[in-house]
C-alpha cells in the first residue's frame, strides 16, 4: 500500500502541484509594473534624443559633404 501512495504522489500529485503553482505565477505576472513603465519611458526618451542627434548630424554632413551618402552607401 505505501508503494501505491508513493507512485500516486510522484506521478499525479506533485506534477499537478507544480503546474498549478506556475500557472498562478504566470497569471500574477501578466501586467508590467510601474517601475517597468518608468524604465520604458526613460528608454523611449533616450531613443528620441539619439534620433534627434542623428538627424542633426546628417544635416551637418549634408551641408558640409553633399555626396557623403552616395559614397558610403556603395560600401554596404
Amino acid at each position: 500500500m505505501p508503494d501505491v501512495i508513493g507512485i500516486l504522489l510522484f506521478t499525479v500529485v506533485i506534477p499537478l502541484w507544480i503546474i498549478f503553482h506556475y500557472v498562478t505565477k504566470w497569471k500574477q505576472m501578466k501586467g508590467i509594473t510601474p517601475e517597468d513603465e518608468a524604465s520604458l519611458g526613460d528608454l523611449r526618451n533616450a531613443a528620441d534624443r539619439l534620433e534627434d542627434r542623428l538627424r542633426t548630424m546628417e544635416r551637418i554632413m549634408d551641408d558640409e559633404v553633399p555626396d557623403w551618402r552616395s559614397r558610403h552607401n556603395d560600401k554596404f
